[in-house]
């Protein structure tokens, strides 16, 4: 056997070898880890969750790999496989309340608005990124996978289960608003 393994080779088998899956699951991580990651932490937002979250998804993937039937490109299935994983974790019902717990921890503890801290935060984060981290998931998502992972209009289509001309619409859109965003931002810093 060729120990060197692409993604397209093994989905033309219907049942996979453990070893096969193993591969594919090594490929994958390698090739789209960082990916999976990216679009994982633009919806939470927070690094340790990212990354768990990461492992859960490349775990479910590892799972339903024969379900994969080459409708699209394999990094096209993983994200989309990302973002549905994605979703249904912020939509539970004890991630809200974890959630709203630790902005009422911070409140009580003084840690939101504190300058120092906003300070260290800016420092760290990007104007940019921030910028897109605070659009509407439906743009936010948009331009991320466009302008993050480099993904064409009908991949993105595809992973979000969207028309491609609601991409191109979302993406002009989320354009138009980081724009104006940005545009603010700068006004302010310069009095």
């Amino acid at each position: 056997m060729n120990d060197t393994y692409k993604a397209g080779e093994f989905s033309k088998m219907e049942e996979r070898t453990k070893y096969e899956k193993d591969r594919l699951l090594e490929e994958a991580m390698t090739d789209y880890g960082n990916d999976v990651y990216y679009v994982v932490y633009s919806y939470v937002k927070e690094h340790s969750l990212a990354e768990d979250l990461t492992q859960e998804i490349f775990i479910k993937f590892y799972q339903k790999m024969d379900t994969f039937r080459e409708d699209s490109s394999l990094k096209t299935w993983i994200i989309s496989v990302a973002i549905n994983h994605c979703k249904d974790y912020l939509r539970r019902w004890d991630t809200r309340m974890v959630s709203i717990s630790n902005k009422i921890n911070d409140l009580v503890k003084g840690k939101m608005g504190a300058p120092e801290q906003t300070v260290i935060k800016n420092e760290q984060n990007s104007e940019l990124i921030q910028s897109v981290l605070a659009l509407p998931l439906k743009y936010r998502e948009v331009i991320f996978l466009y302008y993050f992972e480099e993904m064409k209009l009908a991949e993105i289509g595809a992973s979000l289960d969207i028309n491609t001309n609601t991409v191109k619409t979302r993406l002009t859109r989320g354009k138009a608003l980081l724009g104006s965003t940005i545009k603010r931002r700068e006004v302010y810093k310069n009095g």
